[in-house]
């Protein structure tokens, strides 16, 4: 979180590695996916060594035991490996297969809270410097933003898709790009307060706010 854009290849490994006929990857979406993975283990360990600004795309090819260009191709910026997720496209999916009858707010509650949850489990220390990194290095979160509008277009077809209307339609579009916003803020807040709390529960209060308003009384627990 937030859903920064996945490129093509990407997009195709994540969807191929969750088939829904149960079959596993091929040997080439294997290989994508375990060239990808290392170059981002070995960017979050140099980060860690030396900090965002003084690591390189060199010294993370050297430590990903790739070709410079390689790097380049899989992330076409230094952000780009700090921001892409893996979930992010298999997120959307899940969203466009939500069962048409159940309620859009609730589709999104349930699928969120999920991959959220799931996500922090399953490498705590990765989100956590990759939330850091974009509350501290203006690179990182000028990128994030430029994302926002490409994944809230992802966002628009999804929910036009559920709703029957048109992706341009003005309503989906400012429904997609408010819930792409607001997930942003969500994962800054976390960052900035040192993640304390529970990431699924912030964005549990803030899918409320985006469905009933901002409330007269602040009920809500400062974390």
């Amino acid at each position: 979180m937030p859903m920064p854009m996945p490129d093509n290849d990407r997009m195709t490994a994540a969807r191929t590695a969750s088939r829904a006929d149960g079959l596993p990857p091929g040997l080439r979406e294997r290989k994508k996916i375990k060239t990808r993975a290392a170059i981002r283990a070995a960017t979050y360990a140099l980060v860690e060594e030396r900090g965002y600004d003084a690591t390189t795309i060199e010294q993370i090819a050297e430590r990903a035991e790739v070709s410079p260009s390689t790097v380049s191709r899989y992330f076409p910026t230094k952000e780009d490996i700090v921001l892409t997720d893996e979930s992010d496209p298999v997120l959307l999916e899940e969203l466009r297969s939500c069962p048409a009858g159940e309620p859009w707010p609730q589709s999104v509650r349930r699928v969120l809270r999920r991959a959220v949850g799931a996500s922090v489990a399953d490498d705590p220390a990765a989100v956590r410097l990759r939330t850091r990194l974009m509350v501290e290095v203006p690179a990182v979160r000028s990128r994030m933003m430029e994302s926002m509008s490409v994944t809230g277009r992802l966002l628009c077809t999804a929910i036009a898709e559920r709703t029957g209307r048109d992706a341009q339609d003005l309503e989906v579009r400012v429904c997609a790009m408010s819930l792409v916003g607001a997930l942003m803020e969500t994962t800054l807040y976390w960052a900035e307060n040192d993640h304390r709390g529970d990431l699924a529960d912030l964005v549990d209060r803030t899918l409320t706010v985006l469905e009933h308003g901002l409330p007269t009384t602040d009920t809500a627990t400062n974390t």
